[in-house]
């Protein structure tokens, strides 16, 4: 039986009779699975070659970490927190520039090379090499964020713990998710995909590809290399026809071997607010 194996049997078995959190065992097993969790090696969502695997026990542990963890009051300067949660800390041995202001739960993941200016970062949370975390973006529990993406400010990427079999966000590599944009809900952001600033993204929008002959509607999933506008579009209510927000595909970042040019070129070709 492997050490992970084993952590999950435990967390399984905790998860169904509460009564064993209370044990040292379960505990430790809860304790070692947020640290894995803070170093990498754990996820809440893993890519395979059949899409991605949610593992619904991590969540549980996460859920399960809280009740065994007590308040405490920290201090750093001025500020002051009272919190279960600790603070991740470190950045100079790990690789991550983290700006004044900055803020990452003990629990998530940030990997070398990422860049968090004043934000915040959720337990259970996955940030890959090379991303960039902007002024006042957010990500959330449990969030998947891939390589070099570039989350601008106010960013919105929403968390989930409950219930446990719920899809977290998933920003994967090259993405670059434009101002005040709002991913929630479990949505899905394929490689370097191109939300234009204030594209709100849930499982319930209508996601519109308007690039061919006839639209083509997608929900909870932005598909690889989309550049993607806010729009609407007109529905029918009781009291009259009203416009709803949707997002509009209007195009495809063409590919390239130097991704940073070509995510300008989609901006300008498509004239894409950021």
């Amino acid at each position: 039986m492997t050490d992970i194996q084993n952590l999950q049997d435990i967390i399984e078995k905790a998860w169904d009779n509460r009564a064993l959190v209370q044990e040292t065992e379960t505990q430790t097993a809860i304790q070692s699975l947020i640290e894995n969790m803070d170093k990498g090696k754990i996820r809440v969502a893993v890519p395979t070659d059949s899409g991605w695997k949610v593992n619904e026990w991590v969540k549980k542990g996460v859920i399960l970490y809280f009740p065994i963890q007590t308040m405490v009051t920290e201090k750093m300067g001025p500020y002051e927190i009272h919190d279960k949660i600790p603070l991740k800390n470190n950045y100079a041995e790990q690789g991550v520039r983290a700006v004044m202001g900055s803020v990452a739960r003990y629990g998530a993941y940030i990997s070398k090379g990422v860049i968090l200016m004043p934000s915040f970062v959720n337990i259970g949370a996955y940030v890959d090499s090379g991303t960039m975390v902007d002024a006042w973006a957010t990500v959330g529990s449990c969030a998947q964020i891939g390589k070099n993406v570039h989350l601008s400010g106010g960013v919105g990427i929403g968390g989930v713990l409950e219930p446990v079999q719920a899809a977290p966000v998933i920003i994967e590599d090259d993405c670059f998710i434009g101002s005040r944009c709002i991913v929630v809900e479990g949505a899905h952001i394929g490689k370097e995909a191109v939300l234009g600033a204030g594209v709100t993204i849930t499982q319930s929008t209508k996601i519109i590809d308007v690039t061919g002959p006839e639209p083509i509607t997608y929900k909870g999933h932005v598909p690889e290399r989309s550049v993607v506008i806010p729009g609407s579009y007109e529905k029918d209510f009781p009291a009259g026809k009203y416009s709803v927000p949707c997002a509009i595909i209007i195009g495809k970042r063409k590919p390239s071997t130097d991704l940073k040019t070509s995510l300008n070129d989609a901006l300008r070709e498509h004239n894409v607010a950021v």
